[in-house]
């Protein structure tokens, strides 16, 4: 289970990292795109000064300016470098303020050692203070990107910081509802673990008497009562198994299989007639009350199924002299099956499970009532299986169970 729950919160914390860094890698590429492009315009900017230069005077324009000395840019740190034999012959800045151009020298003349084309090309702003493109042959411009690698490198750690921040919320979020998702595998595991520990001992309990009563007929052969015993306690095991293998068949079943139109009043009055005998064996009275030529699609032996499940119940947790209630209703598109019984009151908390596989009441763990918490279980499936609805309630020692299906045109 520590396996499956690792597993697990793996699974989610991996998938909420990924795509916290997905976002923050998109949010910095695009930032870093929309830097670049700044970039690749100012570097127009200044290799264009040439070309404008070299156009005629215009009436009213500013005063003729010759030379690249006196062209100058406000907003931006630019240089032009005439090159010769692959090496600086002349480094012009275009911008007001006096700049060291001992930097663009040595950064120059890596360029140029690097043996570049004449043609863009765009070093990594994140590590680079100057971006530079060809202008031809014998020209290099230069411009001065330090504000744009400022701006990226804060933005990426901005980025480092909030990444780490929601990273331990994603841990702690990821450790909540990995708790969430395991909480029900956990119920089931333990609830299966403690039917198994419950069916082991059921099961062992026949076996042991089998195997003692088999040993006691083989020294007293003409005593009928060691093989009476054999056999009650095979029926016991049989039941048990009958029952395992119903609800294993009911939870891979297709609900759609030897689904035909039946009239569900009949069926219903035909499944109640078995039990009318042992309802009268143990002191009960039967009332049903089946509204006539109710028609339902459904599986004929499921249904039996169900009905013989809920009234074998009622019979086992009635009173004596009390009686038990059958009701079969159409409302609108709903038919609404009932079966009610006086006996014992069932707690909210048992309320709440009793159609869990294998959980069984406190009250019913009697080993004589053969119950071994799977008859409500199998009714709950094949309820299930017909587009229904099985509830319980307990009031004032009146036990009711309710199915409610769905009629489907």
């Amino acid at each position: 289970m520590n396996k499956l729950k690792n597993k697990i919160f793996i699974v989610i914390s991996s998938i909420l990292s990924i795509f916290l860094i997905s976002i923050l890698f998109i949010f910095n590429y695009q930032n870093y795109q929309a830097e670049e492009k700044h970039i690749i315009e100012n570097l127009k900017r200044a290799g264009n000064i040439k070309d404008r230069l070299a156009e005629p005077k215009v009436k009213d324009d500013l005063p003729e300016i010759k030379g690249f000395d006196n062209r100058k840019f406000i907003d931006l740190e630019a240089y032009t470098i005439e090159i010769e034999n692959n090496k600086i012959k002349k480094i012009t800045s275009h911008s007001f303020e006096d700049k060291d151009e001992e930097q663009v020298e040595i950064y120059v003349n890596k360029i140029l050692n690097k043996n570049k084309e004449s043609s863009y090309n765009f070093l990594s702003i994140y590590f680079n203070k100057y971006s530079y493109e060809y202008k031809d042959s014998k020209t290099l411009i230069l411009v001065n990107n330090s504000f744009s690698t400022y701006k990226l490198i804060n933005l990426l750690k901005s980025s480092l910081i909030i990444f780490i921040i929601l990273e331990i919320v994603i841990i702690f979020v990821s450790f909540r509802l990995t708790k969430w998702i395991i909480k029900p595998v956990i119920s089931s595991f333990n609830r299966q673990k403690e039917f198994i520990c419950d069916a082991s001992h059921e099961l062992k309990t026949p076996v042991s008497v089998i195997l003692t009563n088999a040993e006691m007929a083989t020294i007293e052969k003409d005593n009928p009562k060691w093989l009476n015993n054999i056999k009650s306690e095979s029926l016991r095991m049989s039941n048990l198994i009958s029952n395992l293998l119903d609800l294993s068949r009911l939870e891979n079943e297709n609900s759609k299989e030897n689904v035909e139109e039946i009239n569900l009043s009949k069926v219903t009055e035909l499944a109640i007639l078995p039990f009318e005998s042992l309802i009268y064996e143990h002191k009960l009275k039967l009332k049903y009350d089946i509204s006539e030529n109710i028609n339902f699609k459904c599986n004929q032996e499921q249904i039996k199924q169900l009905i013989a499940i809920l009234i074998d119940n009622a019979i086992k947790h009635s009173l004596k002299n009390s009686s038990i209630e059958i009701n079969l209703k159409e409302k609108k598109n709903d038919i609404i099956f009932s079966i009610s019984n006086k006996g014992e009151n069932i707690s909210q908390e048992d309320l709440k499970r009793i159609f869990e596989r294998f959980y069984r009441t406190e009250k019913s763990r009697n080993r004589n009532e053969n119950n071994y918490g799977l008859g409500l279980a199998i009714a709950k499936q094949i309820a299930s299986l017909h587009n229904g609805k099985i509830e319980a309630t307990s009031l004032k020692g009146k036990t009711t169970f309710t199915i409610t299906f769905k009629q489907v045109t």
